[in-house]
């Protein structure tokens, strides 16, 4: 059984306890964090993990925790609002269990509300434009059915489930700042609390968070991703930032510049492929060339990230499409892309 770090307990210049319950997410030991604020208002939990094996436990053993180590008595019963940063479901896959235990009202972005609140719609919705998306990319039938089986594995047990209001971009409740940063997922909300980020994911210590194309989901692809980072640029004065997962980042300023310079080293490697390559490529053939060594669900996790970074280099400029006849004569073939630059 993998062993979590302890809750911590991190306070914002603006008087804001935030106490950080670690939980593993995911059957494969993913792991990640919810949020208890004490201070702004109501009491709030930001993030309710995926629901899964023993996600909800170990939300409960957090609250356990905060009693132990810091004093406070509140269960999470005691919770008044929950906040879902953004609709993913290691984020809000927990949600229906929460509400077993709290009438505490629910808010999300609107672009995300539906994902709760129509989840088997959104699902497929999804499930459609992904396959749309397979076929653009060249990945062969078979392959194609191992992937959908993969993506459609987590989000069996997860139905939809009512939300009480919807987060605003730059707006305020009870000293909350809300900050939309779509790209990583349409409704993706950073909370600013004085002096301290709750970054969600769209800003993690170590991981240059997975990036998908717009092609499948409206407000993603790495365009949208990009604006949201220079974006966080203009907030100043943050000391420190809490991802829903892995470390805290003590220079956000210094972490969102680094993800920038990954994401270019990405763009580059891809014209490296296809300057060696000497032919036109599809999205399958780049993604392989850049992740040889994937297996299981990181393939189709690599298939979209390849696929964002091709969408952005050819909505800039640098790609054309090579079989465009056979394109517009097809109902939807796999796309050969060429250099451009």
């Amino acid at each position: 059984m993998q062993r979590l770090p302890p809750v911590e307990q991190f306070r914002s210049s603006s008087g804001v306890d935030i106490y950080r319950l670690p939980m593993v997410l995911f059957p494969n030991n993913f792991s990640g964090y919810a949020f208890v604020l004490e201070g702004a208002g109501a009491l709030t939990l930001v993030d309710t993990g995926s629901g899964m094996g023993r996600s909800n436990d170990d939300l409960l053993d957090g609250f356990r925790q905060i009693q132990a180590k810091f004093g406070r008595s509140f269960t999470l019963g005691d919770i008044e609002r929950i906040i879902i940063s953004h609709g993913h479901i290691d984020h809000f896959g927990g949600l229906a269990f929460v509400k077993e235990h709290t009438d505490a009202e629910v808010g999300i972005h609107e672009l995300d509300r539906r994902v709760l609140t129509n989840y088997e719609e959104r699902v497929v919705v999804a499930t459609k434009a992904l396959g749309i998306y397979f076929e653009r990319a060249g990945i062969k039938p078979s392959l194609r059915e191992t992937l959908f089986e993969m993506y459609g594995f987590a989000k069996k047990h997860v139905t939809s489930i009512d939300v009480d209001f919807s987060l605003e971009d730059e707006g305020f409740i009870d000293g909350m700042e809300f900050i939309h940063t779509p790209g990583h997922c349409p409704g993706q909300v950073c909370i600013r609390l004085g002096d301290v980020l709750l970054s969600a994911d769209h800003v993690l210590s170590r991981t240059t968070p997975h990036q998908s194309p717009e092609s499948i989901t409206h407000y993603m692809g790495l365009d949208h991703y990009a604006d949201s980072l220079r974006k966080l640029l203009r907030y100043e004065g943050i000391r420190l930032a809490l991802g829903g997962h892995e470390d805290p980042i003590h220079d956000l300023y210094g972490r969102i510049h680094a993800i920038r310079a990954s994401h270019n080293r990405k763009l580059d490697r891809i014209r490296k492929i296809m300057r060696n390559h000497g032919a036109p490529m599809t999205i399958s053939q780049i993604s392989q060339a850049m992740y040889p060594d994937v297996e299981g669900y990181h393939i189709l996790l690599a298939i979209e990230e390849a696929g964002a970074h091709i969408e952005y280099l050819y909505q800039h400029g640098h790609l054309t499409i090579a079989n465009l006849k056979e394109f517009e004569a097809e109902t939807n073939p796999a796309i050969l892309y060429e250099l451009h630059d």
